[in-house]
């Protein structure tokens, strides 16, 4: 399948998502900032990015203009957040995000459906 880096501080969320997404298959890389995964990213090579905005010393948005996504066009990052029609949120897309897709709205269990989707696809979708 694919190869994912989620990145979000809650050790709780982080630990569920990689098994969730370990158990379609995936091969799941966690980190739990943005600094982290800048550095996991110098040997791990996502096809996707699972992407907090709000956490401690680097946030999603940093993250974005040192990962630029211009040069890596393969790469789908999913901001993942609770930050509904929020400035950071438009900010991602102008910085190359894929998707947003609303934490509060999207059940663990439907969490790897709306990743397999974004693989498959190719346009920037608006938020779920």
């Amino acid at each position: 399948m694919a190869n994912i880096l989620i990145v979000e501080d809650d050790k709780d969320l982080n630990n569920a998502y990689s098994i969730i997404l370990s158990s379609q298959d995936h091969t799941v890389e966690s980190a739990f900032d943005g600094q982290e995964a800048l550095d996991k990213l110098k040997t791990f090579k996502p096809d996707l990015i699972l992407l907090d905005l709000l956490m401690p010393i680097m946030g999603g948005l940093e993250f974005l203009q040192h990962f630029d996504l211009k040069t890596h066009p393969a790469v789908k990052v999913l901001i993942f957040t609770n930050m509904e029609n929020s400035p950071e949120v438009a900010e991602s897309y102008k910085l190359g995000a894929h998707r947003c897709i609303i934490k509060s709205w999207t059940a663990p269990h439907n969490l790897a459906r709306v990743i397999n989707e974004a693989l498959e696809s190719n346009s920037v979708q608006a938020a779920v």
